[in-house]
């Protein structure tokens, strides 16, 4: 296959985040063979008009509504031209160097297919952007032990870089061929998790994941997630039941029902106890999806 004349596409997807998207496309340090794609999904913020009057460089695609993350992303993906392809949230600053040495990274590594960054919180902390496949003992820990310190077993952000499972849909950069085998995100799910199922299928499809510390990223986290904590739960037990159907057996799927219930069913006691609405409302429909 001939090489395109862009080398890398940037994707960056956007739902009323005007300002973040600002921020996002000026710290981008762009060479003659990347393009930048901006996918916004229904922003009623001005978004778009922004994009058009201060990067008329950059390629728009306007959708009339909130399509969600992967259908959104899958947009920007199929007029992607480059060798490689970046997924980036609009709610990142990029650090000086980072895009090149992902590029470098792939350039050099053959044998790696996907290739993401060190995330920083704003004040310069690590963020926990890698993470171990959704098997029952990892969904077990999510669920029942995150507040005893053990969220490090299901993410963390290494002290070295290495091969991971699979990376926060923040900031990852793929060759095209892996898009061009696997296809791009699962449109089924609208958020959360979908880059979980992705990195899953390309793993099976014989691509290795890369966590490369030395490229860095600022993930400010204050993008289009505006509902507080019940949509995130909601969605992360919509997005295992679905993970469990499409790529577990029968026995499994049992299992992980079995644990999203039991936790449903223990949050909503202690909401019931303490008279907590959120958790009264968040489990009890939890609950009932499990």
């Amino acid at each position: 296959m001939a090489k395109s004349k862009v080398k890398l596409s940037i994707i960056i997807l956007s739902w009323n985040t005007r300002e973040l998207l600002n921020q996002c496309l000026k710290s981008l340090e762009l060479g003659p063979e990347v393009e930048v794609i901006v996918v916004d999904n229904g922003s009623t913020d001005g978004s778009a008009q922004a994009v058009k009057k201060e990067f008329p460089g950059v390629k728009l695609i306007i959708n009339k509504e909130n399509l969600g993350f992967s259908k959104g992303n899958n947009e920007g993906i199929k007029r992607a031209q480059g060798d490689y392809i970046m997924l980036l949230n609009s709610d990142t600053l990029i650090k000086k160097g980072a895009i090149e040495k992902l590029i470098n990274f792939l350039d050099e590594h053959s044998e790696i297919g996907i290739v993401g960054p060190k995330l920083l919180n704003q004040d310069g902390s690590p963020q926990s952007n890698c993470g171990r496949f959704p098997n029952l003992l990892v969904a077990l820990v999510m669920l029942f032990a995150e507040h005893w310190g053990a969220d490090n077993f299901v993410r963390c952000s290494p002290a070295k870089s290495g091969l991971a499972d699979w990376l926060m849909g923040a900031a990852f950069m793929a060759r095209k061929e892996v898009f061009e085998k696997i296809g791009g995100l699962d449109e089924q799910l609208f958020m959360y998790m979908e880059e979980v199922e992705w990195f899953y299928r390309s793993r099976k499809a014989g691509f290795l994941t890369y966590f490369f510390k030395e490229a860095e990223i600022i993930h400010l986290g204050r993008g289009s997630a505006k509902h507080g904590k019940k949509d995130p739960i909601i969605n992360i037990y919509r997005g295992l039941l679905y993970f469990y159907r499409k790529h577990k057996n029968f026995p499994e799927l049992f299992i992980l029902r079995l644990m999203l219930k039991t936790k449903a069913f223990l949050a909503l006691i202690i909401g019931h106890l303490k008279n907590d609405n959120y958790l009264k409302e968040t489990y009890g429909e939890a609950l009932k999806i499990s």
